[in-house]
C-alpha cells in the first residue's frame, strides 16, 4: 500500500485542470459490452478503478487499447461470456456493471458480489428486481450471483430509492430488451445522462435522463460511437474545498458550474472567496470562515461523497459546522483520523458536529475510504508539520494524478 506524505502549511497558487469523472467512466467502460462493434472513449481518468474494469474486459478477452490522449479503445467481438470471480469483482464496487452489461448484450451473467469502499450497508437488491422485472431469473450461491433469461422484455420499474447504480444497470439490461422499458424514481446524477447519451450515440433509444422518469425502447443492434467523459465533479469540488482551506489563488479548470451548485452555494455561506466562471472556479484566499450545517442527498442535493471532504474545511470555520448523512450509515470514519490531528467532533448516528476554528497538527493517519482519503489530504495540506496518510491506493482510485496536480500549485507532498 502507498502513502502520501504531506508537509503542511503551504499556501497554494496556480491552475489544476480537472479530470474525466470516476463515477461516468466506471459505468461507460462496461457499457462498452453492449456495442456489436467498437467503441472508443475520450477524457478516460487514469486511476486504478478505470485500470480494475480494463482487467474484467481482457479476462472477457475483449479488445482494449489505451492511448497517450487519454482516450481508450474497446472492442467487444471477441468476448467470451465467462465467470467473473472474487478476485476481479472484489477490486470495485462498479464491478457490478457488468451485471446489466452482460445480461442485455448474451441474456446471462455469473460474477462474484462487488466489492468497494466499506462506507455502509450498499446492497444491489435494487439492481437484482429490475433484472427480475425484465424476465430474468437470478440465482445465489453464497457471493456468487448467476442472472440469466430466455428473453428480455421491457417492463415498468419503480426504484424505492433513486439508486444510481440501479438505473444504469436497468438501463444496461433494457437497452437490448424487447419493448419498451419504464424507469420510475430515477437517479438524475450527470453520469446518468452522460451514460445515457453514450448509448444513444450507439444507437440506443433513451430519454427523460436527468429527470425521475427514463424510457428505454429496445434495441436489436448497437453501433461504433466516440464518447467523451465528463468531467468529475467530485474531483473539481475536492479542489475548490482545498483551495479554500489554503490557497492564495487557486484557478480549478475544466469544470461544469451547474453540476456544483450545492457545494459552491455552501462555500458561499461559509465566506469563501469563489468566483465561478463558465468552465472554471477561481478561490482566492478565504479568511474569516464561518461554520454551515450541510445534508447530504440524492442529485442536485448535496452530494455525500463531499461531505468528508468539507468536514476537513469545516474544522477552520468559526462555530459549530453539522453533518446530516442521509446516503451511508458509516461515513464519518474519516472524522475519528481528523480527531487524531486535533479536531473537535462529535458524531451521533447520522449527525456530526464539528467546531472550529481549529489547529490541525500533521500526525500518521488512516485512509478508510476513498473520499475520506480525500478529506485527510485536505487536513495534511492544512496542518502543521507533517502528516503521513496511510493506504492511500484507496485515493489513487479516484483522483488522477492528485500528488502531481498539487505539488504543481506549491504544495510539499509525496507519493511513496
Amino acid at each position: 500500500m502507498h502513502k502520501i506524505i504531506i508537509n503542511g502549511g503551504k499556501k497554494l497558487e496556480g491552475e489544476i485542470t480537472v479530470s474525466g469523472a470516476k463515477n461516468s467512466a466506471v459505468a461507460l467502460i462496461p457499457a462498452a459490452i453492449l456495442c456489436d462493434e467498437t467503441i472508443t472513449l475520450a477524457n478516460v481518468p487514469n486511476i486504478s478503478d478505470v485500470e480494475a474494469l480494463e482487467d474484467i474486459l481482457k479476462h472477457l478477452n475483449a479488445g482494449i487499447e489505451r492511448r497517450d490522449n487519454g482516450e481508450l479503445y474497446i472492442s467487444s467481438n471477441t468476448i467470451e461470456n465467462k465467470k467473473i470471480d472474487k478476485k476481479l469483482a472484489k477490486k470495485l464496487r462498479a464491478s457490478y456493471y457488468f451485471m446489466g452489461a452482460l445480461l442485455g448484450k448474451y441474456k446471462k451473467c455469473e460474477m462474484c458480489f462487488p466489492g468497494g469502499c466499506s462506507i455502509g450497508t450498499r446492497p444491489i437488491d435494487l439492481h437484482l428486481k429490475g433484472f427480475e422485472a425484465l424476465g430474468a431469473t437470478i440465482k445465489e450461491k453464497g457471493d456468487n450471483y448467476i442472472i440469466q433469461a430466455d428473453e428480455l422484455k421491457g417492463a415498468k420499474i419503480y426504484l424505492d430509492f433513486a439508486s444510481v447504480g440501479a438505473t444504469i444497470n436497468i438501463m444496461f439490461a433494457a437497452v437490448r430488451a424487447e419493448g419498451t422499458t419504464i424507469i420510475n424514481n430515477a437517479a438524475k446524477e450527470p453520469e446518468i445522462v452522460n451514460v445515457a447519451t453514450y448509448l444513444n450515440n450507439m444507437g440506443a433509444k433513451i430519454t427523460g435522463a436527468g429527470t425521475k422518469k427514463i424510457k428505454i425502447e429496445g434495441v436489436k443492434y448497437l453501433h461504433s460511437c466516440f464518447h467523451e467523459v465528463i468531467p468529475d465533479r467530485i474531483e473539481a469540488g475536492t479542489y475548490e474545498i482545498i483551495g479554500a482551506a489554503c490557497s492564495t489563488n487557486l484557478k480549478v479548470n475544466n469544470i461544469i458550474p451547474e453540476h456544483l451548485e450545492s457545494l459552491n452555494n455552501k462555500l458561499k455561506e461559509m465566506g469563501v472567496d469563489i468566483t465561478v466562471n463558465d468552465d472554471s472556479a477561481i478561490i482566492k484566499e478565504s479568511t474569516n470562515l464561518k461554520s454551515v450545517c450541510v445534508t447530504t442527498a440524492v442529485y442536485p442535493g448535496f452530494p455525500t461523497d463531499l461531505q468528508q471532504v468539507l468536514a476537513t474545511l469545516m474544522t477552520q470555520g468559526t462555530g459549530e459546522s453539522e453533518i446530516h448523512e442521509n446516503i451511508f450509515e458509516n461515513r464519518f470514519q474519516n472524522l475519528y483520523e481528523l480527531k487524531k490531528m486535533g479536531a473537535k467532533v462529535k458524531v451521533d448516528g447520522d449527525r456530526a458536529y464539528i467546531k472550529g476554528k481549529t489547529t490541525l497538527t500533521g500526525t500518521e493517519v488512516y485512509a478508510t475510504d476513498l473520499r475520506a482519503g480525500a478529506g485527510l489530504v485536505v487536513a495534511g495540506l492544512i496542518a502543521e508539520g507533517t502528516t503521513v496518510i496511510d493506504n492511500a491506493d484507496l485515493i489513487l482510485r479516484g483522483y488522477e494524478g492528485i500528488v502531481d496536480k498539487l505539488r504543481a500549485v506549491g504544495a510539499d507532498i509525496t507519493l511513496k
